[in-house]
């Protein structure tokens, strides 16, 4: 028997675990904001990785996002977060983390190769946004 998917918004159901199981951490540099949009000045690089994980959300993934200036309990209750910014300082940042796995330090993942590593198919209406930033 085949699964056949169809629709932006359908998760099949032979892969619906599996996504369910998808977990993303990102761990932002001291920041007001992380969308990007605060600020005397707007950020493309944050508005385009905000717009990212909202996608991803519609994807049934599991995104935390965690800042610096304003958690930074959670970035010493991860030991592999704590002993990155340890060994690095703050430059490391940002971490993401995909599955309790370091994916990405020092700048953003974009979206498409987030969902490549978690086995999804990027959103073909609705997908983020794609700035190219100079």
């Amino acid at each position: 028997m085949t699964v056949i998917c169809v629709g932006v918004n359908d998760v099949c159901p032979a892969k619906k675990e599996e996504v369910l199981n998808m977990k993303i951490e990102i761990y932002d540099p001291a920041m007001c904001c992380s969308s990007g949009l605060c600020g005397p000045s707007i950020d493309p690089v944050l508005v385009k990785m905000n717009d990212a994980v909202l996608a991803l959300k519609k994807q049934d993934v599991k995104i935390e996002r965690f800042n610096l200036a304003q958690q930074p309990r959670e970035f010493l209750a991860n030991k592999t977060v704590a002993d990155l910014l340890h060994k690095s300082g703050k430059k490391i940042l940002p971490i993401t983390i995909v599955n309790g796995e370091v994916f990405r330090t020092v700048e953003y993942p974009s979206y498409e190769n987030l969902c490549k590593t978690l086995n999804i198919e990027p959103m073909k209406e609705g997908k983020p946004i794609s700035l190219t930033v100079t």
